[in-house]
């Protein structure tokens, strides 16, 4: 019987994942320079488009070996999921989705891995692994943005088996990355609904958005740094985060003892944080948001509604794809704009 359920979960994400490319092929976000386009997922000779590199790289199919490396590796690691899709979050939030947190840091330049928020990101190497491999077949052609885009949808749907959302591509790589455009522009896990939806909206990006792609959280973990002050100094005398769930509190306590130790781990989703699911509006919706960022989400009554609805599997899934297409396409360097990089960690020429 459960078997069947999945079978029957899995049909409907790619259903409704594939009408999701269909349906939103001119979402344009406010905003954004020169050259980059928001959203062109038909394919028009400058935008994104599904399966990009058909033509270009005939010895090697690109969408299949970026998902036999990846599933490979969240095969022997569960926890590569959650990382390569934050890796693909943090890149699109800064620049757009143009590959330019991978670029290391330079003797002039500190780059966006080097930004506090993004220290603890990981699965570069990953990154990495795919683009030597498909250089090596069709050197040249296939961009780090891309692979970023193809990284994140994989490790997501390995628990599935099946794609759960598409990823257009045609991507080209960014030249630019700087430490100091990372907190400006990267929702922070202190946020107020506020300063959230102002983030997602010069994205492109709405509060229907705002609210499913949230839902990542349901896979991956923080640490105790970053709930320190909801648990022990919300209010300045010592009192924890009133919107909290008290027992839910009192557990994360026991967990991160004051003072805290800011390196022990913490699941965001309360339930599992290996499995993909709507588990996580189940927890929001009783008070068990690890963050602010979660939390404040239940302040604003429509965003409230919609979090209530995404506790349904086949809705979440359903609206997960449709998000993470109009996210994918968020401020992208297309036909002559960017550069396609040799290596991934480091602008051509360099």
């Amino acid at each position: 019987m459960r078997k069947n359920i999945l079978v029957f979960l899995v049909a409907s994400i790619l259903v409704v994942g594939c009408m999701a490319g269909r349906g939103h092929g001119h979402d344009h976000a406010r905003g954004g320079g020169q050259g980059r386009a928001h959203g062109h997922e038909h394919g028009d000779g400058q935008g994104l488009k599904m399966h990009y590199y058909q033509s270009q790289c005939r010895s090697v199919s690109v969408e299949e070996t970026v998902r036999g490396i990846v599933w490979k590796k969240v095969d022997a690691d569960p926890t590569m999921a959650a990382k390569l899709l934050r890796l693909h979050y943090h890149d699109c939030f800064v620049r757009g989705c143009d590959g330019s947190i991978l670029l290391d840091p330079t003797q002039n330049t500190t780059t966006e891995k080097t930004a506090g928020p993004n220290r603890s990101i990981s699965g570069y190497e990953v990154i990495d692994e795919i683009k030597t491999k498909l250089e090596a077949n069709c050197p040249g052609i296939v961009s780090c943005a891309d692979i970023t885009a193809l990284a994140a949808r994989d490790a997501v749907s390995f628990q599935f088996q099946r794609e759960i959302w598409p990823v257009f591509t045609g991507r080209k790589d960014g030249i630019v990355s700087l430490a100091s455009e990372v907190g400006g522009n990267l929702p922070s896990a202190n946020a107020n609904f506020t300063t959230l939806l102002t983030q997602f909206g010069t994205k492109g990006l709405n509060l229907n958005d705002l609210v499913t792609l949230s839902g990542a959280h349901t896979i991956g973990i923080s640490h105790c740094a970053l709930v320190s002050r909801r648990l022990y100094n919300f209010t300045g005398i010592g009192d924890a985060d009133k919107s909290l769930d008290p027992v839910y509190a009192q557990t994360l306590r026991k967990l991160c003892p004051n003072p805290v130790n800011p390196t022990t781990v913490l699941e965001m989703d309360p339930k599992s944080s290996l499995s993909f699911d709507s588990d996580y509006y189940r927890a929001l919706n009783q008070h068990k948001g690890l963050f602010v960022s979660d939390a404040t989400l239940l302040t604003n009554s429509q965003s409230a509604l919609v979090a209530k609805d995404l506790e349904n599997p086949l809705v979440f899934f359903a609206q997960f794809a449709r998000s993470m297409v109009k996210m994918g396409a968020v401020e992208v360097l297309t036909g002559g704009q960017g550069e396609v990089r040799k290596n991934c960690r480091v602008v051509n020429g360099q």
